[in-house]
Formats: C-alpha cells, structure tokens, sequence
C-alpha cells in the first residue's frame, strides 16, 4: 500500500525508522506464545493472568498549530504490549470491570520527516472495560510514560521542527477499541487511539505532537485467565476507600516546575503554584467540586517588566484562576482534572481558559504527591511535581448494621 512518496513498509534513509526489521520481531514473539513453556507456566491457574499484545497501527498527525503543516502525511505505527488482568483480588478492581494493567512499547517514522525522525515510547497504562459480554468487550486505556525522538529543534541545524525541543519527552495515550475473543486465550481487536509527546515547556519550542491511529491486534493469553471472583465478605473499610460517609474534602497541593523558554526570552524560568479544590464523594469512584489557583510564574514578570514597562510586584504577577474539578479514584491513586478561567493577574498572553491533569499518589490517609500538567487549550504550559494534604469535612456517618 503507497500513500505518494509513503509506504506502509518503506525503506527509508538512515536516520529513519524501517519497519521491515520489526516482522522477525513480530514472528518470534507469536513463536514463543505458542510455545508450550509460555502457554504453560509454573504457578496455580491465573496467579499471574499475563497476555502479551501486538498492534499495527496506521494514521498521521494532527496538526493543531500551522507551522506543523509540513508534516502532514499518513504513516504507520508498532506497539507490544505485555499486561495484567485483574480479577478481583482488590475491591477497586471490581469496582471497575477488571481492567488490565501493563506496559507499552510504541515505535514510528512519523511520516518520515528527518526534522521530527522517528518516535519511541514506554509507558505504563490501565485498560478500563467499558462494556462485557461473553466473546466481546469495549475497552478505554490511558497511558502516561516516556519517549525519545531522534531528531528536536536546534536554531542551526534542525530550525523547522517547530514541534518539540527535546530529545526526551513526556509521552500520553487514549485509545478505544473493540476485542473480540476467538478462545479463551486469543483475541482480534481494532480502535482508533491519540498518543501525544510533550515536555511540558521544559524545553522550548514545545507544540508538541499528537498522533491519530486506527489499530488492529491480536492478544494471546500466556496461561488460562483467572476466573472474575469478587470477595464475598469486605471489611467495613479499607484504607483511602470509600466508606459511604457524606463529606466534603479540601484539597491542598503545591508544585514546582522549571519552564524553558531560552528560544524566545534567552532565560529559564521557575513557575510555582498552589492549588485548592473542594471535593464531594459521590461513590467509590468519583469526585465533583470546585477550585481556585494561585500560580507564580517567573516568565510573567519577565513580560510584565518588557511590555508594559513598570515592575510588577507579585500580586501582579500572580494568576489567579477558578475551575471546575472531577477526580477518578483508583485506590491509593488518582487523576484529577480541572479546567476553568483566570479572573487575576496581569499577564494572561497565554489566554484566559487553562486545563491541569494531576496524577495523584497517597502516601498516607491523609499526604499525597502529585505530578501536575498545566496547559491552555491543549498546549502544554508546564509540568509541576509537589506534594497536598487532604483535610475530610464529614457531615452524615454511614450506619453499619450488623
């Protein structure tokens, strides 16, 4: 199949990435599924629950600013995967279909451009089934890892790739697809996904690139999968769960990130924020609530001091923003979105409407860490680690009867 100047399988120069030397890979891990000492491995029936996953995928990048424009082109695109079903040995696993837990590996020419060259990716992910029946299942996965691209902006050398700033970058996926079971170890399956490589402003340029594939794979089970068992007897309350108690909780969490911007203001910049949310518990899985922001980037002020010629103090330079928030709940972690508006603050180049994503951790009932991304209308404005406590605010106790 040729798309042009592409082919599904083309040989490319040598700072490209051929696809070609990827079909022995493809034939020696569907050699070793089949063995009998990967479909028999030591251990009782679905104590490990492994499958291992191959997809081809076909698409192209979306181009969201116009100096991408030149990269338009189809190109295909390789991901393995080896994952873990869950079965129900966690209440959270149950609470949510028995999603998968695994690792990818991602690889492509991405249209074969020698400004972006190619695209390689690890990242950990949860497949989440959406809908179950017998042979066939619909199934959401999120991912969240680390990618190398070959070639990144240099103002001498590579002054086109407008796209990323640097060699390793934060990598993300969303993908949906259908699967169908042809036994009780193998499955055909096909969907349409978006992966996204940023670095979160740590490097500049930083529009980043976001990649839409339609996929096609097969999965094959390395033992007999784990019956779905849910624990007939709970305790009253494990920790960081959901105990059916009414109460409000206050968020309170700080983050700390380093923003490059050398190409255009010759300077690197420390960006600190303070966020606050008032949370509602409406289930096991979900919180709705409120939050307001307080974030201090040192850029501001740079521009603040530049183009309106005074300098400002740190009220001025402090954005204040309010926001609408849902956290999804996953036992000890979480991801918590917001999106809202800035009301303050006196440079807002960047425009008025902001969206976070924060991958949340707890250490303890009440300490948490978190890894925070900041961006304004899908471009990537920071990312920020720090750590938030969770104050509970109960108003209505659960009555157990026993």
């Amino acid at each position: 199949m040729s798309f042009g100047r592409f082919s599904t399988f083309a040989c490319l120069n040598d700072t490209q990435l051929e696809l070609k030397p990827f079909i022995p890979v493809f034939i020696m891990v569907f050699l070793l599924m089949a063995s009998p000492s990967m479909a028999q491995p030591s251990g009782p029936p679905g104590k490990n629950n492994f499958s291992l996953e191959a997809k081809y995928e076909y698409g192209f990048l979306l181009s969201h600013h116009l100096e991408l424009d030149v990269f338009n082109a189809h190109f295909p695109a390789i991901e393995i995967s080896l994952q873990k079903e869950t079965w129900g040995s966690k209440r959270w696993e149950g609470e949510y279909a028995y999603p998968s837990l695994g690792v990818s590996l991602w690889m492509s020419n991405l249209g074969g451009f020698k400004e972006i060259g190619n695209a390689f990716a690890l990242y950990p992910f949860i497949n989440f089934p959406l809908k179950r029946h017998r042979e066939n299942s619909l199934h959401f996965k999120i991912g969240i890892g680390a990618a190398y691209l070959t070639n990144h902006f240099d103002r001498i050398e590579n002054y086109k790739n407008f796209a990323i700033g640097s060699a390793f970058n934060l990598a993300a996926s969303l993908y949906f697809d259908y699967k169908r079971k042809v036994s009780k170890r193998l499955a055909f399956s096909a969907g349409f996904g978006l992966t996204h490589f940023s670095n979160g402003s740590t490097k500049t340029p930083n529009y980043g690139l976001n990649v839409f594939t339609a996929t096609t794979g097969i999965t094959y089970h390395l033992n007999k999968p784990h019956p779905y068992m849910k624990k007939k007897l709970l305790p009253r309350h494990y920790p960081f769960e959901f105990d059916g108690s009414k109460f409000l909780e206050m968020q309170v969490a700080t983050a700390v990130a380093t923003k490059d911007m050398t190409e255009q203001l010759g300077e690197r910049f420390m960006v600190y924020a303070v966020f606050t949310n008032i949370m509602a518990r409406v289930g096991y899985k979900s919180k709705f609530g409120l939050g307001v922001d307080y974030t201090y980037d040192e850029s501001d002020s740079y521009l603040i001091k530049r183009d309106k010629g005074f300098e400002p103090n740190m009220r001025d330079a402090t954005k204040v923003g309010i926001n609408f928030a849902y956290e999804l709940v996953l036992d000890r972690a979480s991801f918590l979105f917001n999106a809202g508006v800035y009301v303050a603050g006196k440079e807002r180049s960047e425009g008025d409407f902001f969206q976070r994503l924060t991958l949340k951790y707890h250490i303890t009932d009440y300490w948490f860490a978190n890894m925070a991304l900041s961006a304004h209308l899908g471009k990537a404005e920071y990312i920020g680690l720090g750590i938030g406590r969770c104050i509970p605010i109960k108003y209505r106790q659960r009555i157990h009867h026993d």
